[in-house]
């Protein structure tokens, strides 16, 4: 038995043996082998040499086509060259070795010669400086490979950024709204409207860093506390003047000088630093093919559109919303009919500043804020506003929609910081055409 086990063990370790004798050159040979390129040396001649790999299939790939340059410190070129069918190049220095010796030296790759969809694995190495200290061959390298962020075509582009541009328009719209109720009941044309949207973002951070209150019931209270503001700003400032007959070229004049002492009041309180709120900063987006969308921004852009649909059936179906409309119409007439003009008013400012606070609210959720995030979308508030036809409920949101959506989209051919210039165009545009805007009446001109 035990000879029986002997023989059987020495036959299975000879099996394994062969095994590995044979699978050992095969693999060997499988495996990628790559012979050095061979640079021929120059007697008293220094040279740039070096071989273009590319790293996404084998170290075996060549890039042929490349052009190489070297210059000397004072950006003179000295020599050039393009990479061969093996990858190499080969460009002599001008002046003998000993000439040559302590100089330095940049070798640059041009990125525009690299094959389509290839970039640099070491983006920095597109210039590679050396000090010459050898009078021999001097080799670089220039590790290329794949575009880890290859270009986005145009039309998934634009799907992406018309998503982006729904997310914005749905809270500009909020923030239009409050904009046009004031205006379509008092005549105003609030430039301290931005202040109102800017309080709504402070107050929720203040009750959420400040207090460790949840995001959502800061938020909540942040509404409650814009709309309260906006109350006592007409009780204390803007119904006085009404009262005096103050008017609407001045009382336009104090809401300026107002907007410029409510910023400064908020940088003084909030800092000049971008502010984010504790939960909800970072969130794994959601993958839907060609468009890359957060939960957050899905749930808020839901929760802004549900907002605008519930004030407009307020002030569709309600009686004070009736009351508003007829006070927007004709103050002296909803006066004579019975109607309290100075509560509407009121409730107006109200609702008014509570919708901008919120608006300010969602903005800091989506984007961050600073004390001047209402002041840097107020000009797009009036575009939106004027474009859609002052004192207009449905107009006030459908420019807010056409003025942000076409902010987003137009990036694909302008600067992203220029971007809020092509709205102000399209306002120019339309307002040339139609004056009183898509939904206004030519009677409210004037």
């Amino acid at each position: 038995m035990r000879v029986r086990f002997t023989r059987l063990l020495l036959a299975f370790l000879a099996a394994f043996i062969a095994v590995m004798a044979l699978g050992g050159p095969a693999d060997a040979a499988s495996a990628p082998s790559c012979s050095p390129a061979k640079f021929p040396k120059k007697d008293d001649v220094i040279q740039v040499v070096g071989q273009l790999n590319d790293t996404r299939t084998d170290p075996c790939t060549r890039v042929e086509g490349v052009n190489i340059s070297v210059v000397d410190d004072s950006g003179k070129v000295l020599g050039e060259a393009t990479s061969g069918p093996d990858g190499t190049f080969v460009i002599p220095l001008p002046g003998s070795s000993i000439d040559n010796l302590g100089k330095t030296i940049t070798v640059k790759i041009d990125e525009d010669s690299l094959p389509k969809d290839s970039v640099l694995t070491n983006p920095k190495q597109v210039s590679n400086t050396r000090t010459i200290n050898i009078e021999g061959n001097l080799a670089f390298t220039f590790p290329i490979g794949p575009d880890p962020n290859p270009p986005t075509p145009w039309y998934q582009q634009f799907v992406q950024l018309f998503v982006g541009g729904l997310v914005f328009s749905s809270l500009l719209a909020l923030a239009s709204l409050g904009l046009s109720m004031i205006f379509g009941t008092t005549g105003l044309t609030n430039f301290a409207h931005g202040e109102l949207i800017t309080i709504g973002a402070i107050v929720a951070f203040w009750f959420d860093d400040g207090w460790g209150i949840p995001v959502l019931l800061a938020g909540l209270l942040a509404t409650i506390f814009s709309g309260a503001f906006g109350f006592l700003q007409d009780a204390v400032l803007w119904r006085p003047l009404r009262k005096r007959g103050t008017g609407l070229i001045a009382m336009m004049i104090v809401s300026i000088g107002l907007s410029i002492f409510l910023r400064n009041v908020y940088q003084y309180l909030a800092g000049a630093d971008n502010h984010n709120y504790t939960q909800y900063a970072t969130v794994a987006p959601w993958d839907l093919g060609w468009i890359l969308l957060t939960p957050k921004d899905f749930f808020i852009t839901i929760f802004a559109v549900a907002v605008l649909l519930g004030t407009v059936t307020a002030l569709s179906r309600t009686r004070m919303g009736k009351a508003t409309r007829a006070v927007s119409d004709s103050p002296a007439l909803a006066a004579s009919s019975g109607i309290n003009v100075n509560r509407v008013i009121s409730v107006v400012w109200t609702g008014g500043a509570a919708l901008a606070g919120l608006s300010g609210f969602l903005l800091g959720m989506t984007q961050g804020f600073d004390y001047q995030i209402g002041f840097k979308i107020l000009l797009l508030v009036f575009a939106a506003v004027t474009l859609g036809g002052l004192g207009t409920i449905w107009g006030a949101i459908l420019g807010s929609y056409i003025i942000g959506i076409f902010i987003e989209v137009s990036t694909l051919v302008v600067p992203a910081e220029l971007k809020f210039v092509g709205a102000l165009a399209v306002l120019i545009i339309i307002l040339l055409i139609r004056p009183q805007g898509l939904l206004g009446r030519p009677e409210r001109i004037g």
